[in-house]
């Protein structure tokens, strides 16, 4: 008959101390591996869309400055940005909504009413009531984003540029 072998001392302190480094080793490195690759693993959602506010808010003819905050995930870090938003409709159906960011060197440009402007206090760029670059340094039109309306409510979707 065969005896069982037995273990001697230095073959069970071997076989207990990789056991319990492998233990440590998983305890320690499953959660950290989820940590890292678990943002890059979620899924994205498609479009998702901010409400503005109702679009009754917004005068026939003139653009009306809308702000909401966002927040914004990269991964695990999470960042809260204010955002400004000019909506306009000529005839209470169509929309259009303007950020408010000067595509010269992103400063907030403001509606000045009386003349009929947009102005961008940091190089004196100047847009029409739609966005048009009307003179000063700004390469484009302001950019816009897509609109819907639901249940009187003003949405805004992605952000494109306007081409010249």
């Amino acid at each position: 008959m065969n005896e069982p072998e037995q273990i001697n001392r230095r073959g069970f302190l071997s076989i207990a101390t990789w056991s319990i480094g492998g233990l440590i080793s998983l305890t320690i490195g499953i959660p950290a591996i989820a940590f890292f690759l678990g943002p890059a693993l979620s899924r994205k959602k498609s479009q998702s869309w901010l409400r503005l506010g109702s679009i009754n808010k917004v005068e026939l003819g003139t653009p009306t400055l809308f702000k909401v905050s966002l927040t914004r995930k990269a991964g695990w870090l999470e960042e809260e940005e204010k955002l400004g938003v000019y909506g306009l409709t000529d005839n209470g159906r169509d929309f259009i909504a303007m950020s408010n960011i000067c595509t010269h060197l992103g400063c907030r440009v403001r509606w000045i009413a009386d003349k009929g402007i947009f102005l961008s206090p940091c190089h004196f760029g100047v847009f029409d009531r739609e966005g048009r670059v009307i003179s000063g340094p700004p390469p484009r039109p302001l950019d816009r984003y897509e609109v819907k309306i639901e249940k009187d409510q003003l949405f805004i979707g992605q952000l494109y540029m306007v081409e010249s």
